[in-house]
């Protein structure tokens, strides 16, 4: 990579424009914003489009070209010296949760325009092209799948599946594509990619805990979501005696306490969750005889996430082997964990090191489009904090010169990449 350009700078010292940044975030922050501080911008509605539009405004304002797929998946364009070569590529998304914040996948995609338009202030050409891209309908708050842009483009699932989804009214993707104008021409996925960057609030209080800017991402954790069934059996609360009851809540319980400790069992990265329980027949004076709940397991590793599988089916088996009621686990969902590219993980780790910021390894435990761009082409996050961890919430907040921080880290590992 060259190390000066006509006008002698310095990349080593190259800086992008943080306040810059931050205006271009509460500008669009404006579309949709909510009374609590907020922004409900919900994928392909009318405040969609005009996101959409204020986005695309911008990057042409920078001198790239446009480019929109038939999912309606969003590529920014600027050339490299050798445009042949496949481009550097970093986004994320501009759709919202209904109360959702101002930073979550906005930052990543204004973080990509704000990359370019540093580079145009100091007149350095790159090698590839650089590329920013957002994606559609990543936060599948109207439409399900979630990151349905980037899953299309992947061929995680095809377009016409996509196409059919519908929203609450019956509206459809595609129908809504193309009211918006946003439905394009090219094919999803016949667009290379040399390698993908996404930089994105860490939506957790990792980083903020351990007092440092910038988390250099290695994965996403693997996900396998279970129904867990305990049948036991309904009798009078009052003429029962505790020695002759069959009580599926006081089992479940029992084995609901053991989801929490297996992922304890399974250290750093291992995540336990039971977040829905239905109690049969729910009524104050009646045994429970039925408890069904779910159970979210997590870890770093497909191996991990398979040793968890076996210790939570283990405890389980154990329990209804002492208590005699029947327990059964039901695989429901299953996502594989998505190691990032060893040479996109030290390129952010040499950023953050050479511009002087502390940082640490993290892991990803939400989903994001970097997943399935890691299945395309060399990729890897970048995480700065977000205060108390708070995100899909209008209370969501970062700290500005984190915000600037994170962006300088994506300048730097870019331009490593792209030469």
């Amino acid at each position: 990579m060259d190390t000066t350009t006509t006008d002698k700078t310095d990349i080593r010292q190259l800086r992008v424009n943080g306040e810059r940044l931050w205006d271009s975030l509460m500008e669009l922050a404006r579309i949709g914003a909510t009374p609590k501080g907020g922004v409900c911008r919900l994928t392909l509605t009318d405040l969609d489009k005009q996101g959409r539009d204020l986005v695309t405004r911008w990057a042409r304002e920078a001198g790239m070209s446009v480019t929109i797929d038939k999912i309606g998946n969003v590529f920014m364009r600027r050339p490299g010296r050798d445009d042949s070569l496949p481009p550097i590529m970093t986004g994320s998304h501009i759709d919202t949760q209904p109360t959702g914040g101002k930073f979550d996948g906005n930052y990543g995609v204004l973080a990509g325009i704000e990359v370019v338009r540093t580079l145009n202030d100091h007149g350095i050409e790159t090698e590839a092209p650089i590329e920013v891209a957002f994606w559609t309908n990543e936060e599948g708050s109207r439409f399900v799948p979630v990151m349905m842009g980037s899953g299309v483009f992947a061929k995680a699932f095809t377009l016409e599946h996509a196409y059919a989804a519908t929203d609450t009214e019956g509206k459809t993707v595609r129908g809504e594509l193309e009211r918006i104008g946003y439905i394009g021409d090219q094919e999803p996925g016949d667009h290379p990619i040399g390698a993908y960057f996404e930089t994105h609030i860490e939506q957790g209080p990792v980083l903020e805990d351990h007092g440092k800017t910038i988390g250099v991402v290695t994965g996403v954790l693997g996900i396998r979501w279970y129904d867990c069934t305990v049948t036991g059996m309904e009798a009078h609360a009052g003429p029962t005696p505790m020695a002759l009851r069959r009580d599926a809540l006081q089992v479940a319980t029992r084995l609901m306490q053991e989801v929490v400790a297996c992922a304890h069992r399974h250290p750093p990265h291992g995540r336990g969750t039971v977040g829905m329980v239905h109690v049969h027949p729910n009524s104050r004076n009646v045994i429970p005889g039925q408890v069904k709940f779910s159970i979210d397991l997590r870890n770093a590793t497909d191996a991990d996430c398979e040793s968890m599988d076996r210790d939570i089916r283990g405890v389980a088996d154990r329990l209804a082997a002492e208590t005699g009621l029947a327990i059964r686990i039901d695989l429901v969902s299953s996502y594989p964990a998505q190691p990032f590219h060893d040479e996109c993980v030290q390129a952010v780790e040499r950023a953050a090191q050479q511009l002087g910021y502390s940082h640490m390894p993290a892991v990803s435990g939400a989903g994001h489009d970097a997943v399935y761009m890691a299945r395309l082409a060399p990729a890897g996050m970048v995480f700065i904090p977000c205060k108390d961890g708070i995100s899909h919430n209008e209370i969501e907040d970062a700290q500005p010169e984190h915000i600037t921080a994170g962006c300088n880290v994506l300048l730097h590992a870019m331009l490593e990449r792209a030469g």
